[in-house]
């Protein structure tokens, strides 16, 4: 199994002035959100070779504030390729008052709800992915059940409890393209580590037969359905 790296890996030898990082890379660590650097950077290069693929577009199922999406869709956009993102945008489980990722900023005062759509729409204008990025606002089953396109990556975040995470791995891995790329994040063998269900779902995607491991990287890992 692979290892996907980010860009300290690419160190330029000594006296060679390094490249600029990519203007979008800024607004992706800058975003509300829980992915660490390495992990975005593997989703990007995960994302940039499956747009190539020509199988399909991309499809990430838990938008949040938009962090994730602005990897994957960085990716999609070098490959002149669309990321649609899926949430409906009111925080899941874990966001909610009273707990641990509650951040009381996404509220909206109107409504006394959560609602990340805002926040979402400003990080892909700045980072100028409004042409790549396409916001599907609703329940990620009632979505899932009504898709017929079939996706060369799909992007499925950790948490959102463990009915929605397997509404949503059941609802959406059948819609993967032969040859297409299934991500999950919040991978953790160690419960101490981090919950469930994720670890969960990656490994019913393996003993499923129908995917097989292509990378991991911190707790992302990124399988290739057969």
């Amino acid at each position: 199994m692979g290892r996907a790296h980010g860009p300290a890996d690419l160190t330029p030898p000594a006296g060679v002035t390094p490249a600029p990082a990519p203007e979008w890379l800024a607004v992706a660590q800058a975003a509300k959100g829980f992915m660490p650097d390495d992990e975005g950077w593997a989703l990007h290069e995960a994302a940039r070779a499956a747009a190539a693929s020509g199988l399909g577009p991309l499809l990430e199922v838990g938008t949040y504030c938009g962090k994730s999406a602005v990897y994957i869709g960085a990716g999609a956009r070098e490959r002149s390729a669309v990321l649609f993102t899926v949430d409906h945008h009111r925080g899941s489980e874990e966001n909610q008052a009273g707990w641990e990722h509650h951040d009381s900023s996404l509220v909206d005062p109107a409504t006394g709800r959560m609602d990340t759509l805002p926040f979402f729409r400003r990080t892909i204008f700045d980072a100028g992915l409004e042409g790549t990025v396409i916001a599907v606002i609703g329940e990620s089953p009632l979505v899932a059940s009504q898709w017929t396109t079939p996706l060369s990556f799909l992007f499925i975040d950790g948490g959102h409890g463990a009915e929605p995470a397997w509404a949503d791995y059941r609802g959406w891995t059948p819609h993967v393209a032969a040859g297409g790329l299934l991500a999950i994040h919040d991978v953790f063998p160690d419960p101490a580590h981090g919950g469930r269900p994720p670890y969960e779902l990656y490994c019913d995607a393996r003993e499923s037969g129908a995917f097989e491991d292509l990378s991991e990287t911190g707790s992302l890992r990124v399988l290739r359905r057969r």
